[in-house]
C-alpha cells in the first residue's frame, strides 16, 4: 500500500513529477492553493494523473472558459494606444514594439501640472514644505530638496531610516512610531539579512526614487469617478513610483480628514504599514515588499501595465427584470481547488474595497491585499484611482507576480521567489488581467443582501466588470472570468447568492465564467447542479431575476437554491399546461388531455391525436420533465419510464391502426372484446411504475403505495375487461382532480425519493 508524502519544494508552475522509491513509482501532481502554495499531492501512486485532475473541477472544460485549447489561445486586449481618454507616459516606437529594455518616458509639453485633475507628484517644483530655520523662523522651500538631502545621507539601521522619513514629515513625528519597521530589521528578520537591505537593497531603492524626475517627464492625470480612462506606464516607471510611497514622500497624502484633498483616494505613502502592530502577517507583508524592491533593483522589468477605470450610468445598465438572454448559453466551469491568481488567460476578479488596495497599506490580509502584495504594482493604481462608485469597476493589465506566499488572513507568510513566466501581449504587457470590483458589505446585517436595491447594485456592479473590453459583437466573448465568493468573507455575503448574481452578470455581458470555491467541495457541486437545472428548464436571466426577488421578498424559510429548483419546475408546469390549453383550443373536434392524463388514464385510443407519433417524444418531456433533478440521477429514470411510456404509445397506435368506428367516447359492442384485450397489456406496462414505487415502500415505509395503486387500478382494470358491457355504455375512466393531485404528488416524491 502506498504511503502518503507531502514534498515542500520551491514551486512556480504546475507539473507532473515522478519519484522512483524502491520499486514502487509515485506519481505527484502539483497542486497551488492559498494554505499550500508550493506542495505535491501524491494522487493515489496513480499513473494517469488526469483523473486526480479532473476530480477538481465540474462543468464545462476550462478550454471553453478560454475559448482556445490554451489559456493564451484566446484573443488579446486592445493594443495601447494614446489618445483623449488614454494617457501613455512611455514612448511607444514608431513600429510599436519595444525592446528588451526599459521604455524611455514620454516627454510632455508641460511635465508638471500641480492641479486636481492630475497627481501631485513629490518632485514637482510647486510642492512646498514649511521649514523652521535655527532662530525660529518658518519658510517654505521645496520639498523634492528635502527629500534628497535626507536621503542621500548613510542609512544603516531602522532609527536612521526612519529620521530620513520625519525630516519631511515634520508635522508627524510625535504621531508615527514606526513600529514595524523596528521590529522587522531588530528583531524578525536576521542580522544577516538585516544587513543586507541596509547595504545593498536600499541605497538602490533611494536611486530609484530620486530618479523619479527623470522617468516620469508627463503629468498623471487622476482615474476619477464618472470617468472612461486609462493610463499605461512601464513597469520601471511604477517602481519609482512605488519607491517613493516606500520614503512616504506624496504631498497631501498623509490626512485622514474628510475635506482633505485626497480623502476619496486611497492612502498611499507606507506610513499606514509602518503603523500597524507588528503583527506576524504584518511583518511577512514587509518581506514581499522588500523582496520586490531586491527584484527590481536588480534587474529593471522592461515591461507596461495599463489601469484603465469604466463608468457606466445607471441608465445603460441592463434591464434586469426584462432579460431575455438564456442562462443555458454561457458556459460555467467551477473548480475547489486552483485559485483565481493561478486561473492563467483569463480576467481575474479582485474582490475589492471601494478603495482600491483596501488594507494592503495596513492590518488587510485577505484576498485583495495579498492579491497586492504579491503583485505590488497593483499598489500603484492607489496613486490616482478615486473611489469607486456603484457603477463602476477597475482592470489592471500586465502586472508581474514577484512572491510566493502560503496561509491567509492571520497565518500569511511570504513563501520565496515566483518567477513569473506569462507571456507578454504585443503591447509588452503580461497577459494577465486583475478585474477590481468592490461588493457591498453586511457585516452589519446579513439579511440586508436580499433587500431590492441590494441585490440590482450586485448585478450592476458586477455586469459593468464583466463587460469590460467585451465590445457590440453578438455571442461570446473571450477570454472568460475568474471569480469565486465575491464579498463572502469578511463582508458575510452569501456565495450562494452571489453565485447566481455573478452568473446572471456573466451571461448579460457574455463572458463565460470560471468560479473557484477555495476548496469549497459542497459549494462547488451545489452552483454546478444549480446551473444544470436553470439550463434544463431553459430559464433566462429576466425570470432567474424575478425568482430572486420572490425568495427576497419572504420564501427565506428554505436555502435558495431549493427555492429556485421548485420555482423554475413550477414554470414548466405552469407553461406545459398552458400549451396544452392553446392546443385544446385550436381542436374542434376532439377532446386534447394533459399529459399527466394520456399517461396514466386508459382511455379509448382515438382520443389521442392522429400525430401521436410526432407528438409522442413532446409528450413524454412534458410529463417526465417534472421529476427530474438532475442529469445524472434522471437517467436511470429516464430510461425506465421511456420504457413504460414507448410500450403504452405502441399499444395505442396498434388500436389506432384496428380503424375504431363510432364517437370518440362510445365502444361499439362487436369491438369491445378487442379493445379490451388491447389495454390490458397497457394497464400492466404502466403498473409496472407502481411495482418499482412497491420496492421502495418496502424498504422505506414512507410513501406507501400499495393501497392506492391497487385500488385505482384494480377498479380500472375490472372495467376495461367486463365483455358484457352494454353497447350503448360509455366508458368512464376520468380521473378526479383530487385524485390526478394525489397521484402527481406521489410521482414527485417517489423519484425524489429514488434520487436521495
Amino acid at each position: 500500500m502506498c504511503k502518503s508524502y507531502l514534498l515542500y519544494m520551491f514551486l512556480s508552475k504546475p507539473a507532473i513529477t515522478t519519484i522512483q522509491k524502491g520499486t514502487l513509482t509515485l506519481v505527484l501532481l502539483k497542486r497551488k492553493c492559498h494554505k499550500f502554495p508550493k506542495h505535491y499531492k501524491i494522487a493515489n501512486c496513480r499513473k494517469m494523473s488526469e483523473a486526480s485532475e479532473e476530480s477538481t473541477w465540474r462543468g464545462v472544460p476550462i478550454t471553453q472558459i478560454y475559448g482556445a485549447q490554451s489559456p493564451w489561445g484566446a484573443p488579446e486586449f486592445p493594443l495601447v494606444r494614446p489618445s483623449s481618454n488614454h494617457t501613455v507616459l512611455y514612448h511607444i516606437p514608431s513600429d510599436g514594439l519595444l525592446s528588451d529594455t526599459p521604455p524611455k518616458p514620454q516627454v510632455a509639453a508641460e511635465k508638471d501640472l500641480w492641479d486636481q485633475h492630475h497627481v501631485r507628484l513629490p518632485c514637482s517644483s510647486h510642492s512646498l514644505y514649511p521649514v523652521e530655520n535655527a532662530s525660529g523662523e518658518t519658510k517654505l522651500k521645496k520639498r523634492w530638496g528635502l527629500i534628497q538631502a535626507a536621503l542621500s545621507k548613510p542609512i544603516r539601521n531602522s532609527q536612521e531610516l526612519i529620521d530620513a522619513i520625519l525630516s519631511y514629515n515634520t508635522k508627524f513625528k510625535d504621531k508615527w512610531r514606526f513600529k514595524v519597521l523596528h521590529k522587522l530589521f531588530n528583531k524578525y528578520l536576521e542580522e544577516e539579512e538585516s544587513r543586507y537591505f541596509f547595504d545593498v537593497t536600499l541605497p538602490q531603492i533611494i536611486k530609484l526614487a530620486l530618479d523619479l524626475p527623470k522617468l516620469i517627464q508627463a503629468p498623471i492625470p487622476l482615474l476619477k469617478q464618472h470617468k472612461n480612462q486609462s493610463i499605461s506606464l512601464s513597469q520601471q516607471q511604477i517602481a519609482s513610483l512605488l519607491a517613493n510611497a516606500f520614503f512616504c514622500t506624496f504631498p497631501r497624502r498623509n490626512s485622514s480628514k474628510k475635506e482633505s484633498e485626497y480623502s476619496t483616494y486611497p492612502v498611499i505613502n507606507f506610513s499606514r504599514l509602518y503603523e500597524s502592530s507588528a503583527s506576524k502577517y504584518v511583518l511577512e507583508k514587509m518581506k514581499c515588499i522588500c523582496h520586490y524592491f531586491r527584484r527590481v533593483c536588480t534587474k529593471a522589468p522592461c515591461g507596461v501595465v495599463t489601469f484603465s477605470r469604466r463608468s457606466v450610468p445607471p441608465r445603460k445598465c441592463p434591464d434586469w427584470a426584462h432579460s431575455t438572454t438564456p442562462l443555458a448559453t454561457l458556459p460555467v466551469h467551477t473548480d475547489s481547488e486552483v485559485f483565481i491568481e493561478h486561473a492563467d488567460g483569463l480576467i481575474q476578479v479582485d474582490f475589492a474595497n471601494r478603495f482600491l488596495g483596501g488594507g494592503v497599506l495596513g492590518h488587510g490580509c485577505v484576498q485583495e491585499e495579498i492579491r497586492f502584495i504579491i503583485c505590488p504594482e497593483l499598489i500603484a493604481s492607489m496613486i490616482f484611482v478615486e473611489e469607486m462608485r456603484p457603477n463602476e469597476a477597475v482592470m489592471i493589465i500586465g502586472v508581474e507576480q514577484y512572491s510566493e506566499y502560503t496561509g491567509y488572513g492571520n497565518g500569511f507568510e511570504w513563501a520565496g521567489n515566483y518567477n513569473d513566466t506569462t507571456p507578454m501581449d504585443s503591447s509588452s504587457r503580461r497577459r494577465c488581467a486583475v478585474l477590481a470590483i468592490d461588493a457591498l458589505s453586511y457585516s452589519r446585517n446579513v439579511h440586508a443582501q436580499y433587500d431590492t436595491e441590494k441585490i440590482d447594485r450586485e448585478l450592476n456592479k458586477a455586469w459593468v466588470g464583466f463587460s469590460f473590453l467585451s465590445g457590440d459583437q453578438p455571442g461570446l466573448s473571450y477570454p472568460g472570468v475568474a471569480t469565486g465568493n465575491w464579498g463572502c468573507g469578511v463582508y458575510r455575503g452569501s456565495p450562494y447568492l452571489k453565485s447566481l448574481l455573478q452568473m446572471m452578470a456573466c451571461a448579460e455581458a457574455g463572458r463565460p465564467m470560471a468560479y473557484y470555491t477555495f476548496g469549497d467541495l459542497a459549494l462547488r457541486n451545489d452552483i454546478v447542479n444549480m446551473y444544470n437545472v436553470l439550463s434544463r428548464y431553459n430559464v433566462t436571466v429576466g425570470q432567474l431575476y424575478g425568482h430572486i426577488l420572490q425568495y427576497c421578498a419572504g420564501m427565506r424559510s428554505q436555502d435558495l437554491h431549493t427555492f429556485l429548483t421548485r420555482a423554475v419546475r413550477q414554470d414548466a408546469v405552469e407553461i406545459s399546461d398552458s400549451e396544452e390549453m392553446d392546443i385544446s383550443t385550436a381542436t374542434d373536434t376532439q377532446e386534447v388531455i394533459s399529459t399527466e392524463e394520456r399517461t396514466l388514464d386508459n382511455r379509448s385510443p382515438d382520443l389521442f391525436s392522429q400525430n401521436s407519433s410526432d407528438q409522442s417524444q413532446k409528450t413524454k418531456q412534458m410529463f417526465f420533465t417534472n421529476t427530474v433533478t438532475s442529469k445524472e440521477s434522471s437517467q436511470d429514470t429516464d430510461k425506465m419510464l421511456n420504457e413504460v411510456y414507448d410500450s403504452m404509445t405502441t399499444e395505442v397506435e396498434m388500436c389506432n391502426d384496428n380503424k375504431i368506428a363510432g364517437n370518440n367516447t362510445t365502444i361499439k359492442s362487436d369491438e369491445t372484446n378487442e379493445v379490451s384485450e388491447s389495454k390490458v397489456p397497457q394497464v400492466s406496462q404502466t403498473s409496472r411504475l407502481f411495482e418499482e414505487m412497491e420496492k421502495l415502500d418496502e424498504s422505506s415505509g414512507n410513501l406507501r403505495f400499495n393501497t392506492t395503486n391497487t385500488s385505482l387500478f384494480d377498479a380500472n382494470t375490472s372495467s376495461l375487461n367486463n365483455s358484457q358491457v352494454d353497447n350503448e355504455t360509455k366508458i368512464q375512466i376520468e380521473l378526479s382532480s383530487e385524485t390526478k393531485k394525489k397521484l402527481t404528488g406521489k410521482i414527485t416524491d417517489y423519484f425524489s425519493k429514488k434520487r436521495t
